[in-house]
């Protein structure tokens, strides 16, 4: 068994510490935004599955996301119950870091029509990416104090924010203009543009692992055995959160309404696409969303402390359901740009205070594998939006095209498709926010003191 660092209690609120652990937000958020939230999608249907039908390359990317989801969500609480016991957060955190990097890099090696082996790939970057997640969470509550989880939370979605999107804003100028960087052709500067997230990622996340406290030193088990506990504290860590009711009803309402927060995030670009806006406008609204979501940010986090955390939750999927109603309905880009701005002043909110109302719940001696609980639920979630959406459209299709359709009526069945597979994310957060309501939080504080066992 490992032994407590007691250098590393003492120093657990240094400010140090604190933007060390932000940091890795700004470096890893170049994944979410170029290669998650822009490039993979564009380049995707447009290059690597060119040719095919617009639904069908929209189900094959939500499918795909959805398998690297279910990945990671069976993965996410063993790895935190074997962090927990074996002391070994950092360590895995930088391993899964550095998994995604290598893998965003082969991204920009992939033949054109190679559509399996770029799902293949990015499903690896992005258990890679998933994946250190779940330990750079679990960090929270030991490098922030109880009343700063909040502003901690929504420093590191700032820095985030703001890292991926300056990122982004260089990788789209290299896309749009490649000739004022020697580049051949805007092919070419995407792919280069996936290398620049891995070498982003990698070396930004060097200042992370040298700020933050390593881990705790002392003798531990074989890997063998550290594997078996894991599957062990699994277990008992579900009846932990089974007793610990507010942290249980939490989650269930967590999963329901983050299912339709990534799903916005990981599939906007497509929806975009599919109704034929032109991708350098998507993209330009993907950075209004970025730009925003940074003051947002931080603002919420001040929002939860004085006006409470579950009610600033509320006004965030108030906004998200008017937004998801308004873009079902939308005809025309700049509608796009305005649903943009909408989701960056609560998309970076929403995702911060989460995180933080969650680690009020939760033993702090234990967080890893309650985090582990955590990301999965997020990561399963992941699975059922992008899978919503691609099977919504293409039943709406099958069910309404006529047998001997007209190009016409393709193109308005193909339409009405995409338009209904957006609708079906509403369900998500409306029923996220009524299991919110039962939360109750100062409950939830005392049953986590309680299962705080030294």
């Amino acid at each position: 068994m490992t032994t407590p660092h007691h250098g590393q209690r003492q120093d657990r609120y240094d400010k140090r510490t604190i933007w060390g652990w932000a940091i890795y937000d700004w470096a890893n958020s170049a994944f979410a935004t170029t290669v998650m939230g822009v490039f993979f999608p564009g380049f995707f249907k447009q290059v690597w599955s060119q040719g095919v039908d617009v639904n069908l390359s929209t189900a094959r990317l939500g499918l795909g996301s959805a398998a690297a989801s279910l990945l990671v969500a069976l993965m996410a609480p063993v790895l935190g119950a074997i962090a927990d016991r074996s002391g070994r957060r950092k360590r895995f955190m930088v391993g899964f870091t550095y998994l995604g990097v290598a893998l965003t890099a082969c991204l920009a090696l992939i033949p054109q029509g190679q559509w399996t082996l770029a799902l293949a790939c990015y499903a690896l970057a992005y258990i890679g990416f998933a994946g250190a997640i779940v330990f750079y969470d679990a960090l929270l509550p030991q490098i922030a104090p109880p009343q700063r989880l909040d502003q901690v939370s929504s420093l590191g979605y700032a820095m985030g924010y703001l890292g991926g999107g300056l990122l982004l804003v260089l990788n789209v100028i290299m896309a749009t203009k490649p000739e004022l960087f020697g580049i051949a052709d805007p092919a070419l500067a995407v792919r280069l543009s996936f290398a620049s997230v891995a070498i982003w990622w990698g070396l930004f996340a060097l200042i992370t692992f040298a700020w933050i406290p390593g881990d705790p030193t002392g003798l531990r088990p074989p890997l063998a055995q550290q594997i078996t506990s894991g599957w062990r504290q699994l277990v008992v860590t579900f009846k932990k959160i089974r007793q610990l009711k507010t942290a249980f009803i939490f989650l269930l309402a967590y999963w329901c309404y983050i299912d339709g927060v990534d799903t916005i995030i990981k599939m906007a670009v497509d929806f975009g696409m599919s109704l034929g806006f032109e991708f350098k406008d998507l993209i330009g609204a993907f950075l209004v969303t970025q730009f925003i979501a940074f003051p947002s940010a931080l603002l919420f986090g001040q929002l939860g402390r004085y006006w409470g955390v579950r009610r600033s939750i509320y006004l965030a999927l108030g906004v998200y359901v008017l937004v998801t109603i308004w873009g079902a309905n939308m005809t025309r880009v700049s509608e796009f740009y305005v649903l943009a701005a909408a989701i960056g002043l609560v998309q970076g909110g929403i995702q911060a205070l989460s995180r933080s109302y969650y680690a009020r719940f939760i033993p702090q001696r234990q967080s890893a594998e309650f985090f582990g609980f955590y990301n999965m639920l997020g990561k399963f979630a992941a699975i059922m939006g992008p899978a919503l959406m691609g099977f919504t459209g293409l039943a709406v299709k099958r069910f309404l095209l006529p047998a001997n359709a007209t190009v016409e009526q393709m193109a308005r069945t193909s339409l009405l498709a995409t338009r209904t597979s957006i609708i079906a994310v509403l369900v998500l957060f409306l029923l996220g926010a009524v299991l919110l309501y039962f939360v109750d939080e100062e409950k939830g504080k005392l049953d986590a003191a309680r299962f705080d066992i030294p």
